[in-house]
């Protein structure tokens, strides 16, 4: 929750990746209560105070989760419509093209988000949610210590480069700091 807060409001990409780890953190805990008060509230070493607004925030994102039935896979309707938000604000940046840099990452990474966008067909509908999905799916095998291409490797830092890019904007939109 505390990292979540702070992210929503420095970096958007990060934020939406934070929380579909949680997502993947409550199904590992089976939304049990106990596991999560264990293994995710318990090594935040908060007050009182503190510990019970966390738990709160965890067992409030279970409940959303099973009433949006995505107990084994999908995301919160929250983060899906981030998620589109900043594919919509990634298109607008493409067609007014006020940020050049931008125009440049995404034309250099066309190929590689055509390409995840295929692999991932069912998964995913927009641009910026194949970028996430690459992302999340590299952060996974890393924290596997699964073996990982060179290639893929390179992949994931042109993409990470261009979310990161466009997160930074986004932000700055937000707070009247950016404006097309």
């Amino acid at each position: 929750m505390i990292i979540a807060r702070e992210l929503r409001k420095t970096n958007i990409a990060e934020y939406i990746l934070y929380m579909w780890q949680v997502e993947d953190l409550l199904r590992a805990c089976s939304f049990d209560p106990e596991k999560i008060e264990q293994q995710l509230v318990k090594r935040y070493n908060a007050d009182e105070v503190a510990g019970k607004e966390i738990a709160d925030w965890y067992r409030n994102l279970s409940v959303m989760m099973e009433k949006e039935h995505v107990q084994e896979k999908g995301h919160l309707q929250v983060i899906v419509n981030l998620i589109n938000d900043l594919n919509e604000f990634h298109l607008k940046m493409l067609a007014v093209q006020i940020d050049p840099e931008y125009v440049m990452l995404h034309q250099r990474n066309q190929e590689a988000i055509t390409e995840v966008m295929q692999k991932t067909s069912n998964d995913v509908d927009n641009e910026v949610g194949a970028c996430l999905n690459a992302l999340y799916g590299f952060m996974m095998l890393k924290l596997k210590s699964s073996e990982i291409s060179t290639q893929t490797q390179q992949t994931i830092e042109k993409l990470a480069h261009q979310i990161g890019h466009l997160s930074a904007r986004y932000i700055q939109f937000e707070n009247d700091d950016f404006e097309f």
